[in-house]
């Protein structure tokens, strides 16, 4: 039987080898979500433009919502502030909720070809990124509308989203080996993402929590990078360095154990599927 590398040597090997193959994948199935609507890629555009106008009808003009510790009055400051929120919860619930099913999806590139298939949840979060970054321009130009030009500390937010990546990634293979062999896991993560939602910062901050719970809510993988984009994107003070360094430590090593684990399991996904 062939014996897969789980090192992370094997693993930034397979991304160098592969990473043309990769990116074609990532492209194919971005095209592919989109193909024979009218509007095509566009769809990726008006999907957050249109429930950026949503939150901004709704928390601004109907409920008249300010965010706790906001700068100013404006109507779109809630519906910005929250869209910040939700776009990294968006990116981790559409990488985690696909997760379990990526290889099940993918019979043919496990009994049938050659394929190096640690390339199916980077392919997975790829995808997901490229969302992510069109929500992002989404933010961008609707605070210029707003506000005018953002601060300069936006430029720190890919700091900030790149260890998120990483640390979703290493869920992804995870998730993607034991969906292989418990296809139960999917209404489990269906379950979990929906109470990460309501758990998560995202509709109230963190510091309106107790102190107590305050650093409870630190083992949630999304609080972090939801706290520190709305400081970037909304208040234009610095990012917490020395957390942003923990965090990107942590991810990394949640990579590469859910990497090695995916590798160590590999081996048996074509006797269950």
């Amino acid at each position: 039987m062939k014996k897969f590398g789980s090192s992370p040597i094997a693993l930034l090997a397979s991304l160098t080898q592969n990473k043309d193959l990769m990116l074609s994948l990532i492209k194919r199935e971005v095209v592919g979500r989109y193909r024979g609507s009218m509007m095509g890629l566009l769809w990726s555009f008006l999907t957050p433009l249109f429930m950026l106008s949503v939150y901004t009808l709704v928390f601004g003009q109907i409920f008249k919502t300010r965010w706790p510790g906001a700068q100013t009055d404006s109507q779109g400051e809630f519906a910005l502030t929250l869209f910040a929120g939700l776009i990294v919860f968006n990116f981790f619930a559409e990488c985690v909720t696909r997760a379990p099913t990526i290889i099940c999806s993918n019979v043919n590139y496990v009994k049938k070809v050659v394929f190096p298939l640690e390339l199916l949840p980077w392919v997975n979060v790829g995808v997901s990124v490229f969302h992510m970054l069109i929500s992002l321009v989404v933010w961008v130009v609707v605070y210029c509308f707003f506000f005018g030009l953002p601060h300069a500390t936006v430029l720190i937010v890919p700091f900030v989203i790149f260890p998120l990546v990483l640390m979703t990634c290493g869920m992804v293979f995870i998730l993607s080996s034991v969906g292989t062999y418990l296809r139960d896991i999917v209404q489990l993560v269906g379950v979990a993402v929906t109470a990460m939602m309501f758990l998560s910062p995202i509709f109230f901050p963190i510091a309106a929590l107790p102190e107590t719970y305050q650093k409870i809510a630190l083992i949630n993988p999304l609080t972090f990078p939801i706290e520190q984009l709305r400081v970037l994107m909304i208040s234009g003070t610095g990012a917490n360095f020395s957390m942003l360094l923990i965090y990107n430590v942590v991810a990394l090593l949640v990579l590469i154990l859910g990497f090695a684990f995916f590798q160590k399991t590999r081996r048996g996904f074509a006797d269950v599927l």
